[in-house]
Protein backbone atom coordinates (compact mmCIF):
# COMPACT_ATOMS: atom_id res chain seq x y z
CA UNK A 1 0.00 0.00 0.00
CA UNK A 2 1.71 3.64 -0.59
CA UNK A 3 -0.18 6.92 0.44
CA UNK A 4 -2.65 7.42 -2.17
CA UNK A 5 -5.20 6.40 -0.27
CA UNK A 6 -5.79 9.36 2.49
CA UNK A 7 -8.66 7.29 4.25
CA UNK A 8 -6.34 4.51 4.84
CA UNK A 9 -4.03 6.50 6.30
CA UNK A 10 -6.23 8.22 8.55
CA UNK A 11 -7.48 4.82 9.62
CA UNK A 12 -3.60 3.44 10.30
CA UNK A 13 -2.61 6.62 12.10
CA UNK A 14 -5.91 6.32 14.30
CA UNK A 15 -5.78 2.52 14.81
CA UNK A 16 -1.86 2.93 15.81
CA UNK A 17 1.11 5.01 16.09
CA UNK A 18 1.60 6.63 13.25
CA UNK A 19 2.17 5.27 9.70
CA UNK A 20 5.60 3.97 8.99
CA UNK A 21 6.61 2.13 5.90
CA UNK A 22 6.49 -1.63 7.39
CA UNK A 23 2.90 -0.72 8.08
CA UNK A 24 2.05 0.39 4.58
CA UNK A 25 4.59 -2.40 3.22
CA UNK A 26 2.32 -4.84 5.48
CA UNK A 27 -1.04 -4.13 2.94
CA UNK A 28 -0.41 -5.10 -0.80
CA UNK A 29 -1.43 -2.64 -3.45
CA UNK A 30 -5.32 -3.42 -4.00
CA UNK A 31 -6.18 -4.07 -0.19
CA UNK A 32 -9.73 -2.59 0.23
CA UNK A 33 -10.44 -0.54 2.76
CA UNK A 34 -13.17 -2.94 4.57
CA UNK A 35 -10.22 -5.59 4.59
CA UNK A 36 -8.01 -3.52 6.49
CA UNK A 37 -10.42 -2.79 8.93
CA UNK A 38 -10.97 -6.68 9.68
CA UNK A 39 -7.15 -7.15 10.51
CA UNK A 40 -6.91 -4.88 12.14
CA UNK A 41 -9.91 -5.61 14.77
CA UNK A 42 -8.95 -9.71 14.57
CA UNK A 43 -5.12 -8.56 14.62
CA UNK A 44 -2.50 -11.46 14.46
CA UNK A 45 -2.04 -13.69 17.23
CA UNK A 46 1.55 -14.04 17.17
CA UNK A 47 1.32 -10.19 18.08
CA UNK A 48 4.09 -10.97 21.09
CA UNK A 49 6.37 -9.16 20.25
CA UNK A 50 8.53 -9.46 23.77
CA UNK A 51 11.08 -12.04 22.39
CA UNK A 52 12.65 -9.14 19.99
CA UNK A 53 13.22 -7.42 23.19
CA UNK A 54 17.45 -7.04 23.28
CA UNK A 55 18.12 -7.87 19.86
CA UNK A 56 19.75 -5.85 16.85
CA UNK A 57 17.32 -3.38 14.95
CA UNK A 58 14.83 -2.56 17.59
CA UNK A 59 14.19 0.12 20.61
CA UNK A 60 16.58 -0.43 22.88
CA UNK A 61 16.04 -1.05 26.47
CA UNK A 62 18.20 -0.82 29.82
CA UNK A 63 20.86 -3.71 31.27
CA UNK A 64 19.66 -6.02 33.29
CA UNK A 65 16.13 -5.39 31.86
CA UNK A 66 13.18 -7.17 34.77
CA UNK A 67 9.78 -5.95 33.15
CA UNK A 68 8.02 -8.13 35.16
CA UNK A 69 9.34 -6.40 38.25
CA UNK A 70 10.68 -3.36 37.72
CA UNK A 71 7.68 -0.61 37.06
CA UNK A 72 10.82 1.61 35.02
CA UNK A 73 11.32 -1.70 33.11
CA UNK A 74 8.07 -2.74 32.58
CA UNK A 75 7.30 1.25 31.21
CA UNK A 76 9.78 0.51 29.14
CA UNK A 77 8.97 -2.63 27.67
CA UNK A 78 5.35 -1.59 26.71
CA UNK A 79 6.72 1.55 25.16
CA UNK A 80 8.63 -1.04 22.84
CA UNK A 81 5.34 -3.01 22.12
CA UNK A 82 3.56 0.39 20.69
CA UNK A 83 6.94 0.80 18.72
CA UNK A 84 7.26 -2.59 17.77
CA UNK A 85 4.07 -4.58 18.10
CA UNK A 86 2.56 -5.76 14.36
CA UNK A 87 -1.03 -5.45 16.13
CA UNK A 88 -0.84 -1.86 17.23
CA UNK A 89 -4.72 -1.33 17.85
CA UNK A 90 -4.21 -4.13 20.65
CA UNK A 91 -1.66 -1.68 22.16
CA UNK A 92 -3.58 1.43 22.08
CA UNK A 93 -6.72 -0.65 23.21
CA UNK A 94 -4.83 -1.53 26.44
CA UNK A 95 -4.06 2.24 26.81
CA UNK A 96 -7.51 3.13 26.25
CA UNK A 97 -8.62 0.90 28.61
CA UNK A 98 -5.63 1.73 31.00
CA UNK A 99 -7.56 5.31 31.32
CA UNK A 100 -10.88 4.06 31.45
CA UNK A 101 -9.91 1.68 34.26
CA UNK A 102 -7.45 4.52 35.89
CA UNK A 103 -5.23 2.11 38.17
CA UNK A 104 -1.95 4.08 40.00
CA UNK A 105 1.17 1.78 40.64
CA UNK A 106 2.55 3.94 43.41
CA UNK A 107 0.09 2.83 45.67
CA UNK A 108 -0.01 -0.63 45.62
CA UNK A 109 3.87 -0.80 45.81
CA UNK A 110 3.67 1.60 48.96
CA UNK A 111 1.41 -1.28 50.43
CA UNK A 112 2.87 -4.28 48.67
CA UNK A 113 6.90 -3.28 47.88
CA UNK A 114 7.94 -2.16 44.39
CA UNK A 115 8.64 -5.61 42.87
CA UNK A 116 4.88 -7.11 43.67
CA UNK A 117 3.44 -3.82 42.71
CA UNK A 118 5.00 -4.11 39.09
CA UNK A 119 3.93 -7.85 39.29
CA UNK A 120 0.33 -6.74 39.93
CA UNK A 121 0.46 -4.14 37.08
CA UNK A 122 2.33 -5.53 33.99
CA UNK A 123 3.93 -9.09 35.23
CA UNK A 124 3.35 -11.36 32.15
CA UNK A 125 2.29 -14.89 33.62
CA UNK A 126 4.94 -16.94 30.96
CA UNK A 127 7.75 -15.45 32.12
CA UNK A 128 7.04 -14.96 36.11
CA UNK A 129 8.18 -17.66 38.57
CA UNK A 130 4.23 -18.11 39.72
CA UNK A 131 2.29 -17.58 36.58
CA UNK A 132 1.62 -13.68 38.06
CA UNK A 133 -0.81 -12.00 35.20
CA UNK A 134 -0.46 -7.70 35.84
CA UNK A 135 -3.51 -5.72 34.79
CA UNK A 136 -2.09 -4.49 31.69
CA UNK A 137 -1.44 -8.08 30.62
CA UNK A 138 -5.02 -8.80 31.28
CA UNK A 139 -6.54 -5.67 29.38
CA UNK A 140 -4.55 -6.42 26.52
CA UNK A 141 -5.39 -10.17 26.16
CA UNK A 142 -9.43 -8.48 27.09
CA UNK A 143 -9.43 -5.66 24.62
CA UNK A 144 -11.26 -7.06 22.08
CA UNK A 145 -14.12 -9.41 23.86
CA UNK A 146 -16.82 -8.47 25.68
CA UNK A 147 -16.97 -5.71 27.23
CA UNK A 148 -19.26 -7.93 30.39
CA UNK A 149 -16.12 -10.17 30.89
CA UNK A 150 -13.77 -7.73 31.37
CA UNK A 151 -15.67 -6.15 34.11
CA UNK A 152 -15.38 -8.82 35.64
CA UNK A 153 -11.98 -8.89 35.20
CA UNK A 154 -11.15 -6.09 36.49
CA UNK A 155 -13.25 -6.52 39.12
CA UNK A 156 -10.83 -9.77 40.05
CA UNK A 157 -7.96 -7.97 39.24
CA UNK A 158 -5.28 -8.19 42.15
CA UNK A 159 -4.23 -4.51 41.04
CA UNK A 160 -7.87 -3.03 41.01
CA UNK A 161 -8.75 -5.17 44.29
CA UNK A 162 -5.81 -2.92 46.08
CA UNK A 163 -6.46 0.37 44.03
CA UNK A 164 -9.93 0.60 45.08
CA UNK A 165 -10.17 -1.08 48.16
CA UNK A 166 -11.89 -4.15 47.35
CA UNK A 167 -8.82 -5.93 50.04
CA UNK A 168 -10.90 -4.74 52.70
CA UNK A 169 -14.53 -4.79 51.50
CA UNK A 170 -16.25 -6.94 54.52
CA UNK A 171 -19.99 -7.48 55.14
CA UNK A 172 -18.66 -5.80 58.57
CA UNK A 173 -17.96 -2.82 56.66
CA UNK A 174 -18.60 -2.60 53.09
CA UNK A 175 -16.08 -0.55 51.50
CA UNK A 176 -17.50 1.56 48.53
CA UNK A 177 -14.70 3.29 46.45
CA UNK A 178 -14.75 0.13 43.99
CA UNK A 179 -18.89 0.09 43.67
CA UNK A 180 -18.96 4.35 43.27
CA UNK A 181 -16.57 4.04 40.35
CA UNK A 182 -17.77 0.56 38.71
CA UNK A 183 -20.84 2.77 38.14
CA UNK A 184 -19.56 6.63 37.75
CA UNK A 185 -16.93 6.11 35.45
CA UNK A 186 -16.44 2.71 34.39
CA UNK A 187 -19.91 1.85 33.45
CA UNK A 188 -22.94 4.33 32.86
CA UNK A 189 -21.75 7.05 34.46
CA UNK A 190 -23.08 10.15 36.97
CA UNK A 191 -26.94 11.01 37.33
CA UNK A 192 -27.97 7.15 36.69
CA UNK A 193 -27.79 6.16 40.08
CA UNK A 194 -27.81 6.99 43.74
CA UNK A 195 -26.22 7.13 46.74
CA UNK A 196 -27.99 3.88 48.00
CA UNK A 197 -27.09 2.47 44.86
CA UNK A 198 -23.44 2.93 45.75
CA UNK A 199 -23.89 1.36 49.36
CA UNK A 200 -25.88 -1.92 47.58
CA UNK A 201 -23.17 -2.75 45.54
CA UNK A 202 -20.80 -2.40 48.25
CA UNK A 203 -22.35 -4.78 49.84
CA UNK A 204 -22.84 -7.13 46.80
CA UNK A 205 -18.82 -7.05 46.41
CA UNK A 206 -18.24 -7.69 50.40
CA UNK A 207 -15.89 -10.77 50.03
CA UNK A 208 -14.71 -10.12 46.61
CA UNK A 209 -10.89 -9.84 48.41
CA UNK A 210 -7.43 -10.92 47.72
CA UNK A 211 -5.36 -13.54 48.19
CA UNK A 212 -1.61 -14.61 48.09
CA UNK A 213 0.14 -17.77 47.71
CA UNK A 214 4.44 -18.16 48.27
CA UNK A 215 6.48 -15.52 49.85
CA UNK A 216 6.72 -11.98 48.41
CA UNK A 217 8.30 -11.03 45.52
CA UNK A 218 7.35 -13.92 43.80
CA UNK A 219 4.08 -15.64 45.12
CA UNK A 220 0.76 -15.65 43.29
CA UNK A 221 -1.73 -12.56 43.64
CA UNK A 222 -5.27 -13.49 42.81
CA UNK A 223 -8.56 -12.81 43.55
CA UNK A 224 -10.55 -14.67 46.39
CA UNK A 225 -13.83 -14.97 47.31
CA UNK A 226 -14.66 -15.60 50.85
CA UNK A 227 -17.75 -16.66 51.79
CA UNK A 228 -18.00 -15.99 55.07
CA UNK A 229 -17.08 -11.95 54.63
CA UNK A 230 -20.24 -11.82 52.47
CA UNK A 231 -23.16 -10.18 53.16
CA UNK A 232 -25.91 -12.59 51.85
CA UNK A 233 -29.31 -10.06 52.70
CA UNK A 234 -31.15 -8.76 49.20
CA UNK A 235 -29.91 -5.67 47.74
CA UNK A 236 -32.07 -3.21 46.53
CA UNK A 237 -31.56 -0.28 43.67
CA UNK A 238 -32.58 2.24 41.91
CA UNK A 239 -32.61 0.68 38.17
CA UNK A 240 -33.28 -2.44 37.21
CA UNK A 241 -30.52 -5.67 38.02
CA UNK A 242 -32.64 -8.21 36.00
CA UNK A 243 -34.92 -7.62 32.93
CA UNK A 244 -37.15 -9.28 31.09
CA UNK A 245 -35.16 -10.00 27.75
CA UNK A 246 -33.25 -12.77 30.49
CA UNK A 247 -35.01 -13.02 33.17
CA UNK A 248 -38.37 -13.45 32.83
CA UNK A 249 -39.42 -10.52 34.84
CA UNK A 250 -38.00 -7.47 35.85
CA UNK A 251 -36.65 -6.93 39.21
CA UNK A 252 -34.70 -4.04 41.27
CA UNK A 253 -33.66 -6.21 43.38
CA UNK A 254 -30.71 -9.12 43.95
CA UNK A 255 -32.10 -11.65 46.33
CA UNK A 256 -31.07 -12.92 49.49
CA UNK A 257 -28.76 -15.65 48.68
CA UNK A 258 -26.49 -18.26 50.74
CA UNK A 259 -23.04 -17.50 51.51
CA UNK A 260 -21.60 -19.95 49.46
CA UNK A 261 -23.56 -19.13 46.19
CA UNK A 262 -22.96 -15.15 47.10
CA UNK A 263 -20.36 -14.36 44.40
CA UNK A 264 -23.53 -14.82 41.88
CA UNK A 265 -24.62 -11.02 43.44
CA UNK A 266 -22.10 -9.51 41.88
CA UNK A 267 -21.69 -11.17 38.56
CA UNK A 268 -25.70 -10.24 38.03
CA UNK A 269 -24.85 -6.27 38.68
CA UNK A 270 -21.98 -6.30 36.51
CA UNK A 271 -24.30 -8.29 33.92
CA UNK A 272 -26.68 -5.35 34.31
CA UNK A 273 -24.14 -2.42 34.36
CA UNK A 274 -22.48 -3.91 31.08
CA UNK A 275 -26.05 -4.52 29.49
CA UNK A 276 -27.79 -0.96 31.02
CA UNK A 277 -28.58 0.90 27.29
CA UNK A 278 -26.59 4.00 29.05
CA UNK A 279 -23.60 2.02 29.48
CA UNK A 280 -23.77 1.52 25.80
CA UNK A 281 -24.56 4.87 25.01
CA UNK A 282 -21.53 6.33 27.35
CA UNK A 283 -19.03 3.76 25.42
CA UNK A 284 -20.26 5.22 21.88
CA UNK A 285 -19.48 8.76 22.85
CA UNK A 286 -15.78 7.46 24.33
CA UNK A 287 -14.99 5.31 21.27
CA UNK A 288 -16.03 8.89 19.37
CA UNK A 289 -13.82 10.78 21.41
CA UNK A 290 -10.84 8.29 21.22
CA UNK A 291 -10.73 7.59 17.54
CA UNK A 292 -13.14 9.93 15.51
CA UNK A 293 -12.80 13.33 16.93
CA UNK A 294 -12.23 15.73 19.70
CA UNK A 295 -13.20 19.03 18.22
CA UNK A 296 -17.16 18.31 18.53
CA UNK A 297 -19.35 16.14 20.22
CA UNK A 298 -20.64 12.82 18.47
CA UNK A 299 -23.95 12.91 16.85
CA UNK A 300 -27.12 11.45 18.64
CA UNK A 301 -27.59 9.30 15.44
CA UNK A 302 -23.45 7.62 15.76
CA UNK A 303 -24.02 6.88 19.68
CA UNK A 304 -27.43 5.30 18.93
CA UNK A 305 -25.92 3.27 16.45
CA UNK A 306 -22.64 2.11 18.05
CA UNK A 307 -24.70 1.44 21.35
CA UNK A 308 -26.75 -0.71 19.45
CA UNK A 309 -24.21 -3.03 18.12
CA UNK A 310 -22.70 -2.86 21.14
CA UNK A 311 -26.13 -5.08 22.67
CA UNK A 312 -27.00 -6.77 19.44
CA UNK A 313 -23.60 -8.40 19.94
CA UNK A 314 -23.88 -9.46 23.81
CA UNK A 315 -21.26 -6.36 24.25
CA UNK A 316 -18.43 -7.37 21.49
CA UNK A 317 -15.97 -4.67 21.83
CA UNK A 318 -14.53 -5.86 18.30
CA UNK A 319 -17.80 -6.00 17.03
CA UNK A 320 -18.36 -2.19 17.98
CA UNK A 321 -14.21 -1.09 16.88
CA UNK A 322 -15.61 -2.92 13.81
CA UNK A 323 -18.65 -0.81 13.05
CA UNK A 324 -16.93 2.54 14.56
CA UNK A 325 -14.25 2.27 11.46
CA UNK A 326 -16.98 1.71 8.89
CA UNK A 327 -18.83 4.28 9.92
CA UNK A 328 -19.47 7.53 7.50
CA UNK A 329 -18.32 9.84 10.53
CA UNK A 330 -15.48 8.08 11.15
CA UNK A 331 -14.61 8.22 7.49
CA UNK A 332 -15.74 11.86 6.51
CA UNK A 333 -12.46 13.71 5.47
CA UNK A 334 -12.89 17.16 7.50
CA UNK A 335 -12.52 14.77 11.07
CA UNK A 336 -8.56 13.99 9.65
CA UNK A 337 -6.34 15.59 12.43
CA UNK A 338 -9.12 16.31 14.83
CA UNK A 339 -7.91 14.44 17.86
CA UNK A 340 -5.64 15.19 20.11
CA UNK A 341 -2.18 13.06 20.83
CA UNK A 342 -1.62 11.60 24.38
CA UNK A 343 2.12 11.89 24.89
CA UNK A 344 2.22 8.18 24.78
CA UNK A 345 1.01 8.48 21.19
CA UNK A 346 3.11 11.12 20.41
CA UNK A 347 6.00 9.43 21.58
CA UNK A 348 5.46 6.10 20.29
CA UNK A 349 4.62 7.61 17.03
CA UNK A 350 7.82 9.97 16.42
CA UNK A 351 10.20 6.86 17.09
CA UNK A 352 8.16 4.82 14.33
CA UNK A 353 8.38 7.56 11.69
CA UNK A 354 11.76 9.52 12.71
CA UNK A 355 13.33 6.38 13.92
CA UNK A 356 15.02 4.48 17.03
CA UNK A 357 18.06 2.92 16.10
CA UNK A 358 20.96 3.49 18.70
CA UNK A 359 17.74 4.83 21.28
CA UNK A 360 16.80 3.30 24.14
CA UNK A 361 13.05 3.54 25.67
CA UNK A 362 14.46 4.68 28.87
CA UNK A 363 14.82 7.84 27.07
CA UNK A 364 11.69 8.34 26.71
CA UNK A 365 10.72 7.64 30.40
CA UNK A 366 11.16 11.19 31.74
CA UNK A 367 9.80 13.27 28.80
CA UNK A 368 6.66 10.95 28.79
CA UNK A 369 6.32 12.51 31.91
CA UNK A 370 7.38 16.00 31.51
CA UNK A 371 4.56 15.25 29.26
CA UNK A 372 2.09 14.96 31.51
CA UNK A 373 1.60 10.72 31.06
CA UNK A 374 3.46 8.54 32.85
CA UNK A 375 2.46 5.06 32.54
CA UNK A 376 0.95 2.53 35.11
CA UNK A 377 0.15 6.17 37.12
CA UNK A 378 -2.84 8.21 36.12
CA UNK A 379 -3.56 10.94 38.21
CA UNK A 380 -6.49 9.55 40.01
CA UNK A 381 -9.57 7.28 39.31
CA UNK A 382 -11.12 9.11 36.35
CA UNK A 383 -7.50 8.75 34.62
CA UNK A 384 -6.04 11.81 32.45
CA UNK A 385 -7.26 14.89 31.30
CA UNK A 386 -7.48 14.40 27.85
CA UNK A 387 -8.06 17.01 24.89
CA UNK A 388 -6.15 20.13 24.74
CA UNK A 389 -5.42 19.85 28.48
CA UNK A 390 -2.43 17.71 27.25
CA UNK A 391 -1.09 21.31 25.96
CA UNK A 392 0.37 23.15 29.41
CA UNK A 393 3.37 25.24 28.52
CA UNK A 394 5.28 22.65 29.98
CA UNK A 395 4.20 19.95 28.18
CA UNK A 396 4.46 21.25 24.59
CA UNK A 397 8.41 22.25 25.65
CA UNK A 398 8.82 18.58 26.40
CA UNK A 399 7.51 17.68 23.06
CA UNK A 400 9.36 20.29 21.35
CA UNK A 401 12.54 18.85 23.12
CA UNK A 402 12.06 15.37 22.65
CA UNK A 403 11.53 16.06 19.12
CA UNK A 404 14.97 17.84 19.05
CA UNK A 405 16.51 15.06 21.10
CA UNK A 406 15.16 12.10 18.52
CA UNK A 407 16.19 14.09 15.74
CA UNK A 408 19.34 14.64 16.71
CA UNK A 409 19.93 11.08 17.61
CA UNK A 410 19.31 10.34 14.37
CA UNK A 411 20.48 12.71 12.06
CA UNK A 412 23.16 9.89 10.69
CA UNK A 413 19.93 7.64 10.08
CA UNK A 414 18.39 10.90 8.03
CA UNK A 415 20.76 11.94 6.46
CA UNK A 416 21.41 8.16 4.58
CA UNK A 417 17.58 8.32 4.28
CA UNK A 418 17.74 11.88 2.47
CA UNK A 419 20.16 10.97 0.01
CA UNK A 420 17.90 9.96 -2.54
CA UNK A 421 16.01 13.20 -2.18
CA UNK A 422 19.62 15.94 -1.77
CA UNK A 423 18.79 17.22 -5.27
CA UNK A 424 17.16 20.15 -4.45
CA UNK A 425 15.34 21.97 -0.86
CA UNK A 426 11.79 21.12 -1.80
CA UNK A 427 12.68 17.56 -2.73
CA UNK A 428 13.82 17.52 0.98
CA UNK A 429 11.05 18.98 2.43
CA UNK A 430 8.69 16.07 -0.09
CA UNK A 431 10.92 13.49 2.11
CA UNK A 432 10.57 14.97 5.20
CA UNK A 433 6.37 15.61 4.87
CA UNK A 434 6.36 11.83 3.32
CA UNK A 435 8.28 10.15 6.46
CA UNK A 436 5.68 11.78 8.84
CA UNK A 437 2.18 11.04 8.76
CA UNK A 438 1.25 14.95 8.56
CA UNK A 439 -1.87 16.48 6.84
CA UNK A 440 -0.37 17.71 3.73
CA UNK A 441 2.21 20.69 3.03
CA UNK A 442 0.38 23.90 2.53
CA UNK A 443 2.17 26.79 0.41
CA UNK A 444 3.45 28.41 3.34
CA UNK A 445 5.04 25.77 5.37
CA UNK A 446 6.89 24.37 2.16
CA UNK A 447 8.09 28.15 1.81
CA UNK A 448 8.95 28.32 5.71
CA UNK A 449 11.19 24.88 5.05
CA UNK A 450 12.63 25.75 1.71
CA UNK A 451 13.61 28.59 3.54
CA UNK A 452 15.43 26.93 6.38
CA UNK A 453 17.10 24.33 4.54
CA UNK A 454 18.42 27.40 1.86
CA UNK A 455 19.93 29.23 4.95
CA UNK A 456 23.57 29.70 5.57
CA UNK A 457 24.49 29.11 2.31
CA UNK A 458 23.15 27.83 -1.45
CA UNK A 459 22.04 24.55 -1.42
CA UNK A 460 24.09 22.14 -2.92
CA UNK A 461 22.48 18.40 -1.62
CA UNK A 462 26.05 17.31 0.27
CA UNK A 463 26.19 15.07 3.09
CA UNK A 464 27.71 17.56 5.68
CA UNK A 465 24.42 19.85 3.94
CA UNK A 466 22.08 17.04 4.96
CA UNK A 467 23.52 15.93 8.39
CA UNK A 468 22.31 19.61 9.25
CA UNK A 469 19.24 20.10 7.19
CA UNK A 470 17.60 16.58 7.64
CA UNK A 471 17.50 15.90 10.94
CA UNK A 472 16.65 20.23 11.33
CA UNK A 473 13.31 20.20 9.10
CA UNK A 474 12.22 16.56 10.71
CA UNK A 475 13.06 18.11 14.10
CA UNK A 476 10.52 21.41 12.93
CA UNK A 477 7.87 18.98 11.58
CA UNK A 478 7.73 16.82 14.65
CA UNK A 479 7.17 19.58 17.06
CA UNK A 480 4.98 21.60 15.16
CA UNK A 481 1.22 21.86 15.92
CA UNK A 482 0.44 19.61 13.11
CA UNK A 483 2.18 16.26 14.63
CA UNK A 484 0.07 16.72 17.91
CA UNK A 485 -3.05 15.73 15.51
CA UNK A 486 -3.81 12.06 14.50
Amino acid sequence: MDKSSPLIEHLLRRTGFGVSEADRARFPAGTSYRQIVDWLVAYPESSDVDAKIGTPGYLLTSSGFAPNTNITHARQRWLFRMVHSPAPLQERMALLWHHHFATGYNKIAGMYGAVDGARMMAARASTDPSGQTGQIEMLRRGAFGSFRDLLVNVAQDPAMLVWLDGISNVKAKPQENFARELMELFTFGVGQFAESDVYAAARVFTGWNLARSGASGTGLYRFQYNPTLHDTDAKDFTFNIYTPVRHGKPSARIPARNAASGMQDGLDLIQALAYHPETARRLARRLWTWFVSETEPASDGFVESIARVYLDNQTNIRAVLRAVFMSREFADESRAYQRYAWPAEFVARALREVGYQGFSANDALTPLTNMGQQLFEPPDVAGWDLGLAWFTTGGMLARLNFASQLATNQRVALRDAARPFAGSANALVDFCYDRLSLPPVTIDNQMSLVDYALSGGPWTGSDAQLLIKAPGMVHMLAGSAEYQLV
